[in-house]
């Protein structure tokens, strides 16, 4: 047998490390975990609740997980993936609150139902099939569909009040959707663990370089960015989830695995409503369709978001550019990421993803009046004045090398190297939400020996349904009386 990994660090204090932080824990609790965080502050990058979209990606309301065929046939495949993920993901998060890893899920979830919204009689068609397929799914047998107008205003008024009488238009709703704040999440569990003296956590603290060492291991060059001094750590593991930045730390690796890959800056935009009177008035997540071109972090959604026990209403996200990969990033980033071994297949991802292109700037082009005139098409009385910007989080869309081609990557990706010492998380949407089982994914692949030991029992202790299938209808429902019990997920 293959020896264990006993020191381990994790690059990003976000919610993927915490999640790993967790799942390692209780594998091998003799492992050494370090954390690293740039920012002085804890899950405030991609983590942050206003650097996402705060929806537990379930699959009730995003339409872009599921696309109609080349035969016009809705394809549920992705979205039953997603909403097994998540299930996946709420009953890791009960285990925590069960074992005071985590202390208030009312203050990182809330109930919120989950709606689709479309007009005219394409998209109206549309979803009516996607919902006769989806409702006849366990995941999804609780979901409503309505093209009656005084039906839906009673889910949400202002999709519906001031819009035209004779426009055609059509929803779907689930009462059990969720709104997620991943970090206060990310904050709660890395305090249980930081309590339960599990790990050591840093922040202030930038990796700056990643170095393979004779004996197999990594030695990382840490930067304490409060005194100024430089330490090393040798791993046996070295985990990179720091969001947009993993690309940039991916490549410091060497890895040949890094070099098929390469990024795109793509930030973000919401209109947040500041009028109580509007906001008391509205309380979904309200998605709709994506436009030609759009990346799936741009799906149009009309939200209700609670964020530190404050009600918000917001719309968008709008993209917006910069070349930084992270929020509180380089604007050197992008330049930093292109390099000769990649910069044939990205120029060619750009010149075949024109439709991307043209979408990214007329979105960098809109003004506030033009944003606004978007919302009212999902929110046809909206104001001007009851609205302003604010900038949302920064992502990179991932680009890999596939025949000598770029190939965008719309998901996430987890790029680890041959022998598993190494492994990095890329990409966006659904991200956060589905956490667990991306995590669960790498250990499988990076621990295969640590994984025979007590391993189904371990994860199972954890997350009652791993290792069987979430499409059995008293599965379905013994894990979410658990979940919507322990979670407070329904009013």
């Amino acid at each position: 047998m293959e020896k264990q990994p006993q020191e381990v660090v994790l690059v990003g204090a976000g919610i993927m490390s915490a999640t790993l932080s967790i799942l390692l824990k209780k594998i091998n609790p003799a492992i050494k975990i370090s954390v690293f965080e740039k920012l002085d502050k804890i899950g405030f990058e991609s983590s942050d609740a206003f650097n996402n979209a705060g929806t537990g990606h379930s699959a009730f309301c995003e339409l872009n997980y599921t696309p109609i065929d080349k035969d016009g046939v809705v394809n549920i495949d992705k979205a039953i993936n997603i909403a097994k993920q998540f299930e996946t993901s709420k009953e890791f998060w009960s285990y925590l609150v069960e074992n005071n890893y985590v202390s208030s899920p009312e203050k990182f979830l809330r109930p919120t139902p989950h709606m689709s919204f479309v007009w005219g009689d394409d998209d109206v068609e549309f979803l009516k099939k996607r919902y006769e397929k989806l409702s006849q799914h366990p995941l999804f047998k609780d979901m409503e569909y309505s093209d009656d107008v005084s039906k839906i205003k009673e889910w949400a008024p202002l999709i519906v009040d001031g819009r035209k009488g004779n426009e055609k238009v059509a929803a779907t709703h689930m009462n059990l959707g969720t709104d997620v704040n991943f970090g206060e999440l990310t904050r709660q569990i890395f305090k249980g663990l930081q309590n339960k003296n599990e790990i050591t956590l840093e922040t202030r603290h930038e990796v700056k370089d990643l170095t393979r060492l004779s004996n197999g291991k990594w030695a990382v060059k840490v930067k304490d960015l409060k005194s100024g001094n430089n330490k090393a750590i040798n791993a046996d593991f070295v985990f990179i989830g720091a969001g947009g930045g993993a690309i940039l730390m991916l490549q410091k690796s060497g890895i040949p695995e890094s070099k098929k890959f390469g990024g795109f800056p793509v930030g973000g935009q919401w209109l947040i409503c500041q009028n109580e009177e509007v906001i008391k008035k509205h309380h979904a997540k309200v998605y709709g369709k994506a436009k030609i071109g759009a990346p799936p972090m741009s799906v149009p959604h009309l939200d209700t978001r609670v964020i530190d026990g404050k009600q918000s209403l917001l719309f968008g996200p709008f993209a917006t550019f910069s070349t930084k990969f992270l929020k509180y990033g380089s604007n050197c980033d992008l330049f930093k990421s292109v390099n000769p071994g990649n910069v044939g297949f990205l120029m060619n991802c750009g010149l075949n993803n024109i439709d991307l292109t043209k979408y990214l700037v007329e979105q960098v082009m809109l003004s506030k009046a033009k944003k606004v005139e978007s919302l009212q098409e999902y929110f046809p009385e909206a104001k001007l004045e009851d609205w302003f910007e604010q900038t949302a989080g920064q992502r990179v869309q991932v680009i890999e090398k596939q025949d000598g081609k770029g190939v965008l990557k719309f998901g996430t990706e987890i790029v680890t190297s041959q022998d598993g010492s190494i492994s990095a998380l890329l990409g966006a949407s659904p991200g956060a939400s589905t956490s667990v089982s991306a995590m669960l994914n790498l250990m499988k692949q990076c621990f295969p020996d640590l994984m025979k030991n007590n391993w189904n029992e371990a994860i199972k202790e954890m997350i009652p349904s791993y290792g069987e299938d979430l499409a059995q209808a008293e599965l379905v429902e013994a894990s979410r009386a658990r979940t919507t019990k322990v979670l407070k997920i329904l009013d």
